[in-house]
């Protein structure tokens, strides 16, 4: 009996050590980075900014893969598809949140086949006004939207961009009727508003920055509950009275569904120390990067709130994809 109770102890005490002993390695070789969008973007130039830091962290070389597409959904399309295993990453901006609302069908479920790692960074979005407008401030606008009904027009980088979407945003909470004119992205609108050809126009605050700086684009109002700063003199849309024109970028990380939490813990220990680095904060913030480093819970919420939002504006505003 002592005999049987001995083999017992130790095949329990065995099969208690076995599953730890069965976890592999984690990492071992490159993790690749899919970027849903061509180099040179916000998501593209963040991650760069990071990869060495990261790669020193885990010890394993970060390899970033632009695979742009559909307005994100092709490289997202692909991570979706990987293996739960932590070696295939997923960094997105803001536009994760609007595609579910904007495409009729998306190849796969933003909720259910992602598990959100770090929400790296955020950052506001401005209405800007070309000089020739007389209006110098928000409310001077929307008295000039009110008498001339469509008269004026605004310039996004396209159908459902987030700044496509401050816009309609504007339109709703102020009651006014303005032109959306879409463009194939913020470079060309922003030249076309430089140039006059379009009076107004919505944009990131970094990417604006050296155009109001120098006279060349006037800012009229950021999103956010505190003023930018670098440009305290711009009011939020909220104390001129139109809280409801409240979008901020943001940029994260996912993974896979199913992903070990060890896995999940791991990655966002090293992007939330790279993303928070005091040496990097001037940079990012050159960039117009508000670091953030929350954790995967606190960006699964915003995921899911940004969502449902941003769906409503689009089916509010009828928007459709380019």
């Amino acid at each position: 009996m002592a005999m049987q109770r001995r083999v017992l102890l130790a095949t329990a005490a065995t099969a208690a050590i076995t599953p730890a002993r069965a976890q592999p390695a984690w990492p071992t070789r490159p993790i690749r980075v899919v970027i849903p969008f061509g180099p040179g973007g916000g998501t593209d130039n963040l991650i760069r900014i990071l990869e060495p830091f990261i790669s020193r962290s885990l010890g394993q070389q970060l390899v970033i893969e632009n695979r742009a597409g559909a307005g994100g959904i092709v490289g997202t399309e692909v991570v979706a598809r990987s293996e739960p295993d932590g070696y295939t990453l997923l960094a997105v901006d803001s536009t994760f949140t609007i595609n579910p609302g904007l495409f009729a069908t998306i190849p796969y479920d933003s909720a259910r086949d992602f598990t959100p790692v770090v929400l790296l960074a955020q950052a506001p979005v401005v209405l800007l006004a070309h000089p020739s407008v007389p209006a110098r401030t928000l409310p001077e606008l929307i008295a000039l939207a009110k008498a001339q009904p469509g008269a004026l027009a605004y310039g996004s980088g396209g159908n459902g961009a987030p700044t496509h979407l401050v816009g309609e945003m504007l339109k709703f909470e102020a009651g006014v009727q303005i032109t959306h004119l879409p463009y194939r992205g913020t470079g060309p609108a922003m030249n076309d508003l430089l140039a006059g050809h379009v009076p107004l126009g919505v944009n990131g605050l970094s990417a604006s920055a050296p155009y109001i700086q120098d006279g060349k684009l006037r800012a009229l109002a950021v999103t956010g509950d505190a003023r930018a700063t670098a440009f305290p003199d711009v009011p939020t849309f909220a104390e001129l009275g139109l809280p409801g024109v409240d979008l901020y970028t943001h940029w994260g990380v996912l993974v896979r569904a199913g992903t070990p939490q060890a896995i999940v813990e791991r990655l966002y220990r090293a992007f939330s120390e790279a993303v928070l680095r005091p040496d990097l904060r001037d940079r990012l913030a050159g960039l117009g990067f508000v670091p953030a480093g929350f954790d995967g819970a606190r960006y699964a919420a915003t995921i899911a709130a940004d969502t449902a939002r941003f769906t409503a504006v689009i089916r509010r505003a009828n928007i459709r994809p380019d």
